[in-house]
């Protein structure tokens, strides 16, 4: 059951990214992209703590240990600040289409952490796999526009892969929401030291009701993301968690072509069924099609 109940978690956190990263190219546009990554991560942190409190686990966090909380600090700096820093800088001189491709080459990445860290066992189906889903996914990617905002992407995407590692390491011996929250929290403020040492803090505090408006946007987003991704994560593999989050990139490029009218062409759609393809492989056919006529069991129920 906990097997099914992360694929499902992750499966829904694929969706959410799918229409975060479309919707996070706007917000984006204009701003102070590090005003607004701190904004939007200081209010996720505020969010996971109420949640926290409500799920009755504050004391889980009272019972950490020193080790656990310098952990959790490490996730916040390489998963929840410098590379929001550099994926939302960069995001204002690329594509969402661009950004999630190369975001969602996470899952081969985070693979290779978890296999020499974790030592989890990538066998010669999951290899095939993930041959299907880099395939599908460079039928998305736009080579030509290849630069410094996509360099930048990248690196940012290599961090959170190793957070990703380290967050499923810590999992081990707690929850997914309270990881989630170190994440963000820790980040926080890290983010708002670089603010402070760069001279931009003031940024903060004079943000137009626009920008308000689309910080808390894209901090629901957030919120949806690290909530059922790290409670996903708790219940499955590193790299078959993050294999899910491919069914992202066919998420943004419809949205695109909805509502920017970007066209849909026959390698997309070829894409898209190859990332089907691998995901399927990944999981087991039966697997996936048992878990499609599922019913997504409750998070609560399955939260230690």
């Amino acid at each position: 059951m906990g097997h099914r109940t992360g694929f499902f978690l992750v499966l829904l956190t694929a969706i959410i990214s799918g229409v975060s990263i479309f919707a996070n190219s706007f917000a984006v546009q204009g701003f102070n992209p590090f005003a607004f990554t701190f904004l939007k991560n200081a209010v996720v942190a505020v969010f996971l703590f109420s949640i926290i409190l409500l799920l009755k686990d504050f004391k889980a966090i009272k019972t950490l240990s020193r080790k656990q909380l310098c952990q959790l600090a490490v996730i916040g700096l390489i998963g929840g600040s410098i590379p929001f820093l550099l994926f939302f800088y960069a995001l204002q001189f690329t594509t969402a289409i661009n950004a999630g491709f190369l975001h969602k080459t996470l899952f081969l990445w985070a693979s290779l952490f978890a296999l020499f860290f974790l030592k989890e066992r990538l066998d010669k189906k999951f290899i095939f796999a993930a041959l299907l889903l880099l395939a599908g996914n460079f039928m998305f990617f736009n080579i030509s526009s290849f630069g410094l905002p996509e360099m930048l992407i990248l690196t940012a995407t290599f961090l959170w892969a190793a957070e990703n590692t380290l967050s499923k390491h810590v999992l081990k011996n707690t929850s997914g929401s309270i990881v989630a929250f170190g994440r963000m929290f820790f980040g926080s403020i890290f983010i708002l030291a670089f603010l402070a040492f760069t001279g931009q803090t003031v940024s903060i505090l004079v943000l137009p009701m626009q920008q308000i408006q689309w910080v808390l946007i894209s901090s629901v987003f957030l919120l949806a993301f690290v909530f059922t991704f790290y409670s996903g994560l708790k219940h499955l593999p590193v790299h078959k968690a993050t294999a899910v989050l491919l069914l992202a990139q066919p998420i943004t490029v419809f949205l695109s072509f909805a509502f920017l009218g970007t066209s849909v062409s026959i390698p997309q759609a070829f894409g898209f069924l190859l990332i089907i393809s691998g995901i399927s492989i990944v999981f087991g056919f039966g697997f996936f099609l048992n878990a499609i006529k599922t019913k997504r069991p409750s998070i609560a129920s399955e939260r230690n």
